[in-house]
């Protein structure tokens, strides 16, 4: 057994049960986006979280300690995705990358954007022209320092 077999287990049974994951993150006290990367196992639960993660999709104990263990980050399985919906993130940022990056620069000064001191929220925004998917970022800025 392994975090990724757990994650497999986990995606399985929210597929056969019909379970949202708003619904999960509502039990587990977090917001969706945190949550959902959590369960895919992209976050450290805390043992509480866990067991509330547990309960809901079945996992032995044994399981829900592999979602208390941090995790090796990044869940890709290839250097450029090729999964449709994620390439357009690829894209997006090969695009506008560095556009980001020189207007961050110039408006906070050399340093990045954290992904660590980070959140995420992802909303429908309705449209009458087709509905539109509504990301917001936001990253505590971290100036370079000298030495």
């Amino acid at each position: 057994m392994n975090r990724n077999d757990v994650t497999e287990k986990i995606i399985t049974v929210k597929v056969s049960k019909g379970i949202q994951w708003a619904d999960v993150a509502r039990k587990v006290g977090q917001s969706k986006e945190w949550t959902t990367a959590a369960c895919l196992g992209q976050m450290t639960l805390d043992d509480k979280q866990a067991k509330v993660v547990g309960r809901i999709f079945g996992l032995t104990a044994e399981e829900q300690k592999w979602l208390q263990v941090v995790p090796y980050k990044g869940s890709l399985p290839t250097p450029v995705p090729t999964d449709p919906l994620i390439y357009r993130w690829y894209e997006i940022v090969s695009v506008y990358g560095t556009t980001i990056k020189e207007l961050i620069h110039e408006e906070f000064g050399d340093g990045i954007m954290s992904a660590i001191d980070f959140s995420m929220d992802i909303q429908r925004q309705a449209d009458p022209k087709g509905d539109r998917v509504n990301v917001v970022l936001s990253g505590k800025f971290l100036p370079y320092k000298t030495y």
